[in-house]
């Protein structure tokens, strides 16, 4: 199997200017479009693709990217392997403006937006007990340390709708709940991607924080665009890195890979060919094969 790294990109990074060979992917989906066209480029002879998930210009608010867009035109693509890069508040003294976190948790409270692929007529439950991929990880911390960049290994990020910021007593409560980071972008995208059996791991440069901290400003855009220019060299020598180095640490034991091998639950007569066929990027591997035993019946006749 050939591994495929994709790069979605968060507020202040739409491009990657430095990929000489270029070409925009117009992807269409059953979920409808992306965020944008996808770049597919090469990097020391390596395909590697980019999306940013706010559009370029950034003409996306979080509530509206359509995420299972997103990642179907990437699993389309042959993408096994997807790193997050966004911006991010912090919530803890010692995560200032400019250090990187790789986060390895989330807390959801988005609303607002389409979080499963599995939706209508089959019904499938993954675990996300651990949302990211150790050995992406790993890639990525490596090519973090490549670049001498301020990081943290491991972390928990809150996921808010916005598009508005964390008013004070909310910024507290996540600092109650020992949470380091808040942004508005990685939740549905994370979830959608174990369903997608896509590996996924999530950096976040740290712009502001939040509006907690008695000797620092609120959080406003100017600010996270300042920081974020910053960071933008070194997230993008980051992501080089990551593309020469993340299959080396892939983990073909990574629960991601096979997810959906236990997750699917509705009885294969209740599957209909019209929900197949929308599915059969995200699920096909699963979906064409027919169980020799329908363990859900099975498990039904026998409490009757």
């Amino acid at each position: 199997m050939t591994n495929k790294l994709a790069i979605i990109g968060g507020s202040g990074l739409y491009d990657v200017e430095e990929f000489k060979d270029r070409e925009l992917l117009e992807i269409n989906t059953p979920w409808g479009n992306p965020s944008d066209k996808i770049l597919k480029t090469t990097y020391n002879n390596k395909e590697v693709y980019f999306l940013p998930r706010h559009g370029r210009g950034h003409f996306v608010n979080p509530s509206n990217i359509n995420f299972r867009a997103n990642i179907d035109a990437l699993k389309q693509l042959g993408v096994t392997d997807i790193v997050s890069v966004s911006a991010v508040g912090s919530l803890k003294e010692a995560l200032p403006p400019g250090k990187f976190v790789i986060v390895d948790q989330f807390i959801d409270r988005t609303f607002a937006r389409n979080k499963t692929f599995f939706d209508d007529e089959i019904v499938a439950h993954v675990s996300m007990a651990h949302p990211t991929s150790n050995g992406l990880m790993n890639a990525c911390e490596e090519a973090i340390k490549k670049e001498k960049i301020e990081y943290q290994r491991g972390g928990t990020y809150v996921v808010m709708e916005g598009p508005q910021f964390s008013t004070l007593a909310e910024s507290k409560l996540y600092r109650s709940w020992k949470a380091d980071v808040i942004g508005m972008t990685n939740m549905p995208e994370a979830k959608l991607a174990r369903e997608a059996e896509i590996r996924y791991a999530s950096v976040s440069m740290v712009t502001d924080y939040d509006c907690w901290h008695p000797d620092h400003e609120n959080v406003d855009v100017q600010q996270v665009i300042k920081v974020l220019l910053g960071n933008a060299a070194k997230a993008k020598n980051m992501i080089k890195n990551l593309i020469d180095n993340f299959e080396k640490h892939i983990d073909p034991k990574d629960p991601t890979n096979n997810c959906l091998d236990v997750a699917i639950i509705t009885a294969p007569e209740k599957r209909t060919q019209k929900t197949k066929d929308k599915l059969k990027t995200i699920a096909g591997r699963i979906l064409n094969k027919w169980p020799k035993k329908n363990n859900l019946k099975e498990a039904v006749d026998v409490e009757m």
